[in-house]
């Protein structure tokens, strides 16, 4: 009997603490986790019981100190609006309105005021709270404030294709583009769910408790710089007006470990205003949606991975004739111009398509395509932001081996930026493919947080491969690209530029007169900080990237070095 007792009492007290602890708990989410929304509909129960007080994570950049930069928020401000039932005179209303509020016109304003078998019409929103409190003060029968919140992003502008943003799908109100859609289930705010998903992690050793960790509400936290993400937004837009190109885009990348301080597009949109923009395509985000086929910037990929195979060194020769037939089909130089006995260090310096395709042919196309491969070219980065498409690569499948020497200098395949950037990276970190990724940290609602840790990457180059064209590169600025005048005093800087036709998707072969201009480079050299991938689509009555990137990227790289006050390297 004793015993039984003792039971009973333990049993009994284990469920009042349990009973407890899930009162505490629920007041926890009352008072500190939903306290701004329950506080908003305390606020509007009494005008619009339907009203659903809008609430939602905020996204945040990362400055070069660790501070925490605001990117997506809320705004608070106020609806005006009207009950017409107890309008007396509209015509004079509106003339005492009018100096305080931005009214659409008079006559939509009369035809509000006037429903008189309504009791609410909005006339304004986003009121500020010095003008609400002017409204209120004049106690107008019929005229009332209510309390309202909206998204906002301060930089207006910038990183607006990264961070997207929230936008109506019929009844719908969620995110649409970049990291707000991407990371809808985390900035969303639905707080039942996120105390019965709190609940299951404390009460149930079963993963499938909160098997997507994204359900879990927070705010994000990027690794976007905002003033890195400044300099590279109006250098985009330079590049845009100097050469009239349809758009250019950017990213800023550690090549270690794939966090991305900034990525661009030119021409971009306010998120705040996206009523504004002409058209929904400035809102597509070319750096992870679109293929391209990249041209010579893919030669240093098919120098290294003949130097890895061992079939080829840096002064390795062959006889460059200016072009080449292979299966009854002839390719050439961008000049047509033969140069003799040249090294595969002169197909870099004088980007000799010829050469890279000697290459291929050196190492076997078979043992290129597994490289290529090995890359990333054919598979998506798994970079956190939506709509992220693979390259086009199926030449690399050909039993031809002229697609596979149209492969080796950057016509034939189409990548992505984002993959291109990656498989670059790995060519000065030492081999090693990183998985780009831009959110580092979740900062949950219910407390605590989660660093991001990206997948392990893979090696894919030898450190002595990676070393070696490097160095190859490094020659290519100090002594080739603008005929030395991009050299960096003090500074290893390797880098490559690429100019490719772009393909007629309408009547075959490609357009005489449309180009990609594409550029790659990172520093310092050989232990790289930054990689800045630069491309201009369709820039207008010039030939070369050389002439189009190489002072965009070398003022990018300046600026790069100063602020974050990088030693020299030599």
């Amino acid at each position: 009997m004793k015993q039984q007792s003792v039971r009973r009492i333990r049993i009994i007290s284990t469920g009042i603490f349990l009973f407890a602890m899930v009162l505490v708990s629920r007041l926890y989410f009352l008072q500190i986790v939903s306290g701004d929304e329950l506080a908003g509909r305390a606020d509007r129960q009494y005008v619009q019981s339907s009203y659903d007080y809008f609430n939602r994570g905020s996204v945040f950049l990362t400055s070069k100190t660790g501070e925490k930069v605001s990117a997506a928020t809320l705004k608070t401000g106020f609806i005006v609006a009207l009950n017409p039932k107890l309008i007396e005179d509209p015509e004079m209303l509106y003339n005492t309105l009018l100096p305080l509020i931005s009214i659409e016109n008079r006559e939509a304003f009369l035809e509000k005021a006037e429903k008189s078998d309504d009791t609410y019409e909005q006339i304004a929103q986003k009121i500020p709270k010095e003008i609400a409190d002017e409204i209120s003060a004049l106690k107008i029968p019929g005229v009332s404030i209510y309390k309202q919140r909206w998204r906002y992003y301060p930089g207006n502008t910038l990183a607006a294709h990264t961070l997207g943003f929230i936008a109506y799908k019929e009844d719908e109100l969620a995110g649409r583009y970049g990291l707000e859609r991407y990371y809808e289930d985390t900035l969303n705010r639905n707080n039942d769910s996120v105390f019965v998903n709190f609940f299951a992690e404390i009460f149930s050793n079963v993963e499938s408790g909160v098997s997507d960790e994204k359900k879990l509400e927070g705010d994000i936290v990027t690794s976007i710089e905002p003033t890195v993400e400044a300099f590279l937004e109006e250098e985009l837009r330079k590049i845009n007006e100097k050469w009239s190109s349809q758009y250019s885009g950017g990213i800023i990348i550690n090549p270690m470990n794939g966090e991305i301080y900034a990525m661009a597009i030119n021409p971009t949109f306010d998120p705040n205003s996206i009523g504004s923009a002409k058209n929904s395509d400035i809102f597509k985000n070319h750096l992870v949606e679109s293929v391209y086929e990249m041209g010579s910037i893919i030669k240093p990929l098919t120098i290294a991975a003949g130097l890895d195979a061992g079939a080829i060194t840096a002064k390795s020769t062959y006889f460059d004739a200016g072009f080449l037939t292979l299966n009854n089909k002839t390719i050439s130089n961008y000049d047509g111009r033969g140069r003799g006995l040249v090294s595969m260090q002169e197909v870099l310096n004088q980007s000799l398509n010829t050469g890279a395709a000697f290459a291929v042919s050196a190492m076997g196309k078979g043992t290129f395509a597994k490289y290529m491969f090995d890359f990333g070219v054919a598979e998506e980065t798994g970079i956190d932001l939506p709509n992220e498409t693979h390259g086009l690569v199926e030449n690399l499948k050909s039993p031809r081996d002229i697609e596979y020497a149209t492969a080796s200098y950057g016509q034939g395949m189409a990548l992505t930026p984002i993959e291109t950037v990656r498989a670059m990276a790995a060519l000065g970190n030492g081999g090693m493919l990183v998985n780009p990724h831009i959110v580092t940290k979740i900062d949950y609602s219910i407390g605590g947080g989660k660093k991001i840790v990206p997948n392990p990457s893979k090696q894919v180059l030898t450190k002595e491969t990676s070393e070696e064209i490097t160095r190859m590169l490094v020659h290519v600025v100090d002594n080739a690209l603008l005929n030395g005048q991009a050299k960096i005093p003090n500074y290893s800087v390797a880098a490559k530029t690429g100019t490719a036709q772009v393909a007629n998707p309408e009547g075959g072969g490609y357009y005489t007169d449309v180009f990609l201009h594409s550029f790659f480079g990172y520093f310092p050299a050989y232990n790289p900080q930054f990689l800045v991938f630069l491309y201009t689509f369709d820039p207008k009555e010039v030939k070369y990237a050389s002439e189009t990137l190489t002072v965009s990227f070398l003022d990018i790289t300046k600026f790069l070095i100063n602020y974050y006050e990088i030693p020299p390297d030599r």
